[in-house]
């Protein structure tokens, strides 16, 4: 198997027909829904989040990736559990890191650190951290009142991105490698792009896109954005048409991306939402007046096709890649 995220049809084949089969009763995971939700109680279950690349911030970036997906359905989160598994040479302040970098995590997201399991094995060759987010659908015990969690973008629907992409991706290599970046960059410009860490939580603009009548949401995360429109088709039974200049970056990603030789539409993008909407221009004008960026990029279609336009030309997009922090981090 490839390295990184399994493939789609690897999902569905390996891991989502064993769910449907078995937990007939219960709201498990899809293609474009990180969480699943419990019939016979009102807390909803993030999917377990584990953070493979080795940064230093393992732990901020593991939580608040488990929370976002919980948010970006509707959900409030309540609390984290995180597990760190450990190579038989870490030191314990490793363990230290780790840990104080998950609890100022659940500090920005609202949530608890409810505990976890740490663990020294033979079996990682590099800190393994994972994550399980747990939070509640306010006033609703059951799965049919989650509109979001439910929801799915239909044709005729434009497709609305908040802030910008690839955020998560750049703040991790500009941390990861600031030494090379700042032998061409100044330094102000990489500490900025560093800065992107605070900006991956989507709570707020969540918050937002709710009362704005948004019709389905996905947290953009690992493959980037063009791995999150596919997923999103994928849910809606349709296809797409995006405008790649509308899709919104940093001048810090785009300068990074070009030093690393990476496609800035597949790299991690926590902290930007991918929306759906029947009136997109209230959407964003609701979120900017919150000071929160966003930007219509395209709109869903009928029929199968996934169409990226890039000025004069237009292209079919494939299958979602591995990520491309993976060529650099892995």
């Amino acid at each position: 198997m490839r390295l990184g995220k399994i493939t789609e049809k690897a999902l569905k084949r390996s891991v989502l027909k064993q769910l449907r089969t078995e937990f007939k009763k219960e709201t498990s995971a899809a293609v474009g829904t990180d969480c699943a939700f419990s019939t016979k109680g009102e807390d909803a279950f993030s999917t377990i989040v584990p953070v493979t690349v080795n940064i230093k911030d393992a732990g901020y970036y593991g939580v608040v990736k488990a929370v976002n997906g919980l948010v970006s359905q509707g959900i409030t989160p309540d609390h984290v559990e995180v597990s760190v598994l450990l190579p038989v040479d870490a030191e314990e302040p490793t363990l230290k890191r780790i840990v104080a970098d998950a609890i100022s995590g659940a500090k920005a997201c609202g949530a608890v650190y409810a505990g976890g399991h740490s663990e020294v094995t033979s079996a990682v060759n590099r800190p393994l951290v994972t994550v399980s987010a747990v939070g509640h659908v306010d006033n609703s015990g059951d799965a049919k009142d989650l509109k979001i969690f439910n929801g799915k973008g239909a044709p005729g629907q434009s497709l609305v991105i908040t802030k910008w992409v690839a955020l998560e991706g750049t703040a991790m290599l500009a941390s990861e490698k600031y030494e090379e970046l700042t032998s061409r960059y100044p330094a102000p410009f990489i500490d900025d792009a560093r800065g992107f860490k605070d900006f991956l939580f989507t709570g707020e603009e969540m918050a937002v896109a709710l009362k704005s009548g948004i019709s389905s949401c996905h947290d953009l995360s690992n493959g980037g954005v063009f791995a999150g429109l596919w997923d999103m088709a994928a849910r809606a039974g349709c296809g797409f048409k995006v405008d790649l200049k509308a899709i919104p970056l940093r001048q810090e990603t785009v300068e990074i991306c070009e030093f690393f030789t990476l496609n800035p539409y597949e790299l991690m993008s926590g902290g930007a939402l991918l929306m759906t909407s029947d009136t997109p221009e209230r959407l964003v004008a609701d979120l900017e007046e919150k000071g929160i960026p966003a930007t219509i990029v395209g709109e869903l279609m009928e029929g199968n096709d996934k169409i990226i336009i890039n000025g004069d030309e237009s292209r079919f997009l494939e299958s979602p890649q591995a990520d491309q922090i993976l060529n650099v981090l892995s």
